[in-house]
């Protein structure tokens, strides 16, 4: 019997990176998964290769620049699998080239971060909860940038902030009817969209300030993801846990050393 046997999970944004890597890491653990996406042929492509190895995935579609999307995604789980065990709230966007400082960066781009990614936390975990049993598992994905303030991003930094006060929120809220809320933080990973537009001399000045001296991978923030999901985690919630390869523990000097 493996670990999610007989639950149902949704997965937002889970075509590519962490949520893709999540999404199949509940699957490999006999959950029944759901991905929400944007292309929902392609999608069901990729879960369709996926069935050969065993794995129940599905897609169902979501957007979440368009609010009527959310509630008929919960409709169409809901009506095929009846309730929803586990939550992956993934979905999130950064906008580096205009999220820069207080002073110099977009307030347009400060406030469409924190509509999408703060927003599509609060409204799918609002819609589902209700169709969640007791044991049920809200995971989400929130960054390190949420504890870290940074010299630049400080749109994206304020939005996992709320993430992460939300996750405590809803933990607090909900704890007596068994459902629990957790948050993983992922530092640097190397997802496809992150080697693509980060300059390698950047990632070498940064990996400085990273004790374990590499870069995350989807699978480790997938790994950490099943925790929460299973009854591993079962007496947790309302936990902020960072996967980031110990960066933020070192003195300002850390990266001295290595430089």
């Amino acid at each position: 019997m493996k670990t999610l046997d007989g639950k149902t999970a949704l997965v937002t944004s889970a075509s590519r990176g962490i949520g893709l890597a999540c999404a199949r890491t509940l699957a490999e653990n006999g959950a029944l998964v759901f991905l929400a996406v944007r292309r929902v042929d392609k999608t069901q492509e990729l879960c369709d290769s996926c069935r050969a190895e065993g794995l129940a995935m599905r897609p169902v579609y979501f957007d979440a620049t368009v609010p009527e999307s959310y509630a008929a995604m919960v409709e169409a789980v809901t009506a095929q699998a009846g309730s929803i065990d586990i939550l992956v709230n993934n979905f999130g966007i950064g906008k580096p080239r205009e999220d820069l400082t207080l002073v110099d960066g977009s307030e347009a781009a400060f406030f469409q971060i924190l509509e999408l990614n703060v927003g599509s936390v609060y409204r799918v975990s609002k819609l589902v909860i209700p169709h969640m049993p007791a044991g049920g598992s809200i995971v989400n994905i929130s960054s390190i940038g949420g504890l870290i303030p940074d010299t630049t991003r400080i749109g994206y930094g304020v939005s996992k902030a709320a993430v992460n006060n939300l996750t405590q929120q809803a933990a607090l809220q909900y704890a007596r009817r068994g459902i629990r809320c957790n948050a993983v933080l992922p530092g640097l990973t190397a997802t496809d969209a992150a080697l693509r537009n980060m300059p390698g001399t950047f990632i070498t000045f940064f990996l400085s300030h990273v004790p374990l001296g590499r870069m995350g991978k989807p699978e480790d923030m997938a790994a950490a993801v099943l925790f929460f999901a299973s009854d591993a985690s079962s007496y947790i919630t309302g936990h902020l846990l960072d996967v980031a390869g110990g960066y933020g523990l070192g003195t300002p000097q850390y990266a001295e050393q290595f430089s």
